[in-house]
């Protein structure tokens, strides 16, 4: 839904823009087809040890790079390599931080939670 109102023009995505010639329309595509590939691994366990956390988020974070990359670069015109420096480069060391803390945090949870 929130995809579907935000091409349709409201105005939510980032900087409060909408529509789907926004250069980052192509991050929450990503992020819907992540989601989906994610949450299907999850439903079979790949977030309840530290190594399969580890390689579902990385596989979910390639997926919304893979869509957003060169979403961005059709969408302002950049080389690939422009987009590439601009729209992954620079958000790797973050994704690499959150996806440590899941690693330790969601193993954890669960070891919590089926001890009730």
């Amino acid at each position: 839904m929130y995809a579907l109102v935000g091409a349709a023009g409201v105005p939510w995505f980032a900087e409060g823009r909408s529509g789907t010639a926004m250069p980052s329309f192509g991050y929450i595509l990503g992020m819907l087809l992540a989601s989906v590939v994610v949450g299907a691994l999850a439903r079979r366990g790949a977030d309840r040890s530290a190594w399969r956390t580890a390689g579902t988020m990385v596989l979910g974070s390639a997926i919304i790079y893979a869509v957003g990359v060169p979403y961005l670069a059709l969408a302002t015109g950049m080389s690939a390599s422009a987009a590439i420096a601009a729209g992954l480069t620079l958000f790797l060391i973050g994704d690499a931080l959150k996806a440590a803390l899941a690693m330790g945090l969601l193993p954890t949870a669960w070891k919590f939670a089926d001890k009730r």
